[in-house]
């Protein structure tokens, strides 16, 4: 029995990252990023060969962190099969388990089925529709039990590796990695964050015609949102709590800590206080990544309809 408490599991300890979701949220694209990673990378594993996979003695003195896809297209997968693997697996002490769910919009899955035109593994006779509904009902015990959840519905291949990056590209003991993103909240709140700050109470640069094509990169947006006489407390507690909590969750042995800002369009307000966290933490010797859920989305849009000639 311990105490709660977690510790780094030694240099002898299998890491093993299990990666499922439905069909067509980017599983095989997560398998190559972190075979990149120098993960040894196997997909559509049959889940009955698992226990001999991790019984099989290391060939080499360095065990090398291990990474398995799969879903409902591998033969003999059952959802009570691999949480009762991952739950057993997760009792011993020789391995260090996480299991990442990949999850996506129905809407967006339907649309990449359209556009590669191949047929749903669950629906191969009948609209790609019937076959994702019935797979995210099948999956939904695995989302719900998953360590890591990413949508991946706005996710380019680029941005899905860098989400996986920050989770498992510094397996050195005692790195934390700290990724700050702003969003809308107009589009729902971030999935899989570990703290949340709401930003909607600074004013708002959008009532200003000069300003509201601008977003909170732009000096001019910054100076505004700086010069609200409640930001500077704000920003003063929120780093001072940062800076207090992030060396403790280091010592517990977290690897990544991910903190999301919101404000009404996730254009102005909260991306001008991410960007200020991320330039508060970096001297003070984090790893900060920084991403912009809203921008990003609104880029890639801008960059589609110009494609097509829109």
């Amino acid at each position: 029995m311990t105490d709660g408490t977690k510790t780094r599991p030694d240099s002898g300890t299998q890491k093993l990252v299990l990666v499922t979701g439905p069909s067509g949220s980017g599983r095989k694209t997560a398998i190559d990023v972190l075979e990149d990673l120098d993960f040894e990378a196997i997909d559509n594993l049959p889940l009955t060969l698992l226990p001999r996979l991790l019984s099989a003695p290391a060939t080499s003195g360095a065990v090398r962190p291990m990474a398995l896809g799969m879903d409902a297209r591998n033969r003999d997968f059952s959802v009570e099969g691999l949480i009762e693997v991952v739950d057993i697996i997760g009792d011993e002490a020789e391995f260090e388990c996480t299991l990442v769910y990949l999850d996506c919009t129905t809407d967006v899955l339907v649309r990449r089925y359209s556009e590669t035109r191949r047929r749903h593994p669950l629906s191969m006779d009948g609209a790609p529709l019937d076959g994702i509904e019935e797979e995210l009902a099948l999956l939904e015990p695995l989302r719900q039990r998953a360590d890591v959840l990413i949508d991946t519905s706005n996710l380019s291949p680029h941005d899905l590796k860098a989400e996986l990056a920050t989770w498992f590209a510094d397996e050195v003991e005692g790195k934390l990695t700290v990724s700050i993103q702003s969003f809308s909240y107009k589009r729902g709140l971030p999935r899989g964050v570990d703290m949340v700050l709401d930003s909607r109470f600074l004013r708002n640069p959008h009532w200003e015609a000069d300003l509201r094509p601008l977003d909170g990169r732009d000096a001019d947006v910054a100076a505004y949102v700086a010069e609200d006489p409640r930001f500077s407390d704000f920003f003063a507690k929120v780093q001072d709590l940062l800076l207090t909590l992030l060396p403790y969750y280091r010592a517990e042995g977290k690897s990544h800590f991910s903190v999301a800002i919101g404000c009404t369009g996730g254009q102005h307000r909260s991306v001008f206080v991410a960007e200020a966290i991320a330039k508060a933490l970096a001297p003070q010797g984090w790893q900060v990544s920084i991403r912009h859920r809203e921008i990003e989305r609104r880029t890639r849009r801008g960059a589609l309809n110009q494609q097509v000639g829109l």
